[in-house]
């Protein structure tokens, strides 16, 4: 089964994808940079789900 946080995590990249891309067109830095943010966030977090799922097995 796969941890929630892989799920989250994945969550967030794509919604860091979306907003750093609508920055870009907006020509809005900051919306840009929260973007950027929250992929690390996202990859950090499925990061983590991905240990406990080994950890689990």
């Amino acid at each position: 089964m796969i941890d929630k946080n892989r799920i989250a995590g994945s969550a967030k990249q794509v919604e860091g994808d979306i907003k750093e891309a609508a920055g870009k067109v907006l020509g809005d830095a900051k919306l840009v940079a929260d973007g950027e943010s929250e992929k690390v966030e996202g990859k950090v977090q499925n990061a983590v789900g991905g240990i406990k799922d080994v950890v689990q097995k």
